[in-house]
C-alpha cells in the first residue's frame, strides 16, 4: 500500500510549527538575518534528545518572530494547505493562536483575515478543503482570551471552524477558563482542548465537563482511568493523537509506550495528526506509515481512522457528506 497517496483528514495541524522551512529561509533573509534551509533546520526541529514539551515550545520561537506581517501570514497558511496536499490530505483544520501575532501592529481580525485568504487560496489551487481553529492561550488573561471567542463566532461559517486552549496544562489547570468557554458554548462553537499531554487524565475529564470538549488534542493519559475510558466511548469524545511529537514532548517515553494501539482496540475514537510538521520533522504520511509498521495497523484500521476523523472534524455536514464519497471511492483502488 502506498501511504502517501492514501486520502487522509488531519485535525491537529499547528499552523506555526509546521511552517515552510523554504518559505521561513525566504521571511528571515527579508529580515537581514540571512540564513540557508539547513541552518534553520537545527534552529526550529527537536531531536531525539529533545526532553520536554517545554523544551519542544523553545523551538517555536524563532518562527513566531517572522509571522508577523499579513504577506507572513497569508503565504504560510497558502503553504499549509500545498505541502498537506502533496500528501493527499482531503480536509485540513489547521489552528493558530492570533495573540501570537501582533507584534507588528497587526490586529487580531486582520491576522484571522490574512489566514483564512491563504487558506482560500491554498485551497483553490491544490484541491484540500481547508479550515481554521483558533486557539485561546493559558498564559493569556481573560480578556485576551475572550476576544478570540468573540472573534471565532464572528468568522464562524466563513473559514473558522472552532476553537482551541492550549499551553502548559500542568501550570495553568482547564477549570480557571470555564468562564471563557461557558461563552464559546452559548455560541455552539465547536470546542477541541488540548490536555492528556503534559498532565493526568483529570486534565482531560476537566476539558469535557467544564469547558465542553468535544475533540482532546493528544489525550495520551486517558489511558490511566478506565472509568474515564468509558465516559469518552459513551460521548463519542474523539482524540488527535500525534505520536511522533508525543515521543518528542515526552508524553509517553517511546513509541513501545504508546497508548494509541490499546485505546482503538478499546473502541476510542481516535485520529492520527502531525501536531508540528516542522519541528517535528514529520509529515502525516510518516504518521500513518508508522501505523501501519510499528502498530501494525492494517488498511482496514486505516481507513476506519480516516474516517474518524472525517466524522469528528468540525466541518459542515454536507461537506462531510461529499468528502467521504471521494475518500470512499479512492479507497477501492485498495
Amino acid at each position: 500500500m502506498d501511504m502517501k497517496s492514501i486520502p487522509k483528514v488531519e485535525l491537529h495541524y499547528h499552523l506555526d510549527g509546521s511552517i515552510n522551512l523554504e518559505l521561513l529561509a525566504e521571511f528571515m533573509n527579508e529580515s537581514n538575518d540571512s540564513v540557508s534551509v539547513d541552518e534553520i533546520k537545527s534552529l526550529v526541529q527537536v531531536d531525539s534528545n529533545c526532553k520536554s514539551l517545554r523544551e519542544y515550545l523553545k523551538k517555536f520561537q524563532l518562527i513566531t518572530k517572522h509571522m508577523q506581517t499579513d504577506y507572513a501570514l497569508e503565504k504560510t497558511a497558502y503553504h499549509a494547505v500545498k505541502d498537506t496536499s502533496s500528501h493527499n490530505v482531503k480536509y485540513l483544520e489547521v489552528r493558530f493562536a492570533p495573540w501570537l501575532h501582533v507584534n507588528d501592529g497587526l490586529s487580531i481580525e486582520e491576522i484571522i483575515k490574512y489566514v483564512l485568504l491563504g487558506l482560500k487560496k491554498g485551497e483553490n489551487e491544490f484541491g484540500t478543503i481547508a479550515r481554521a481553529i483558533l486557539v485561546c492561550l493559558r498564559n493569556d488573561n481573560i480578556e485576551k482570551n475572550i476576544e478570540i471567542i468573540e472573534q471565532a463566532n464572528h468568522f464562524l461559517g466563513k473559514g473558522v471552524v472552532g476553537v482551541d486552549l492550549a499551553g502548559d496544562e500542568n501550570k495553568y489547570p482547564q477549570r480557571n477558563y470555564k468562564r471563557i468557554f461557558e461563552r464559546a458554548q452559548d455560541y455552539k462553537l465547536p470546542i477541541t482542548i488540548h490536555a492528556g499531554e503534559a498532565a493526568g487524565p483529570e486534565s482531560i475529564r476537566d476539558a469535557i465537563e467544564l469547558l465542553g470538549a468535544k475533540r482532546i488534542g493528544h489525550g495520551i493519559s486517558l489511558i490511566e482511568d478506565y472509568d474515564l475510558i468509558n465516559i469518552v466511548k459513551e460521548k463519542n469524545i474523539t482524540l488527535e493523537i500525534c505520536p511522533t511529537s508525543n515521543v518528542q514532548t515526552k508524553a509517553v517515553n517511546s513509541l513501545h509506550d504508546h497508548p494509541l494501539r490499546r485505546l482503538y482496540d478499546m473502541g476510542v475514537p481516535i485520529t492520527i495528526n502531525t501536531d508540528n510538521c516542522t519541528v517535528s520533522n514529520t509529515n502525516i504520511t510518516k504518521e500513518y506509515q508508522l501505523l501501519a509498521d510499528y502498530f501494525k495497523f492494517t488498511q482496514k484500521d486505516l481507513q476506519q481512522i480516516v474516517y474518524t476523523a472525517l466524522e469528528a472534524s468540525f466541518a459542515e455536514k454536507l461537506l462531510k457528506k461529499d468528502i467521504k464519497k471521494i475518500i470512499k471511492d479512492e479507497f477501492t483502488v485498495y
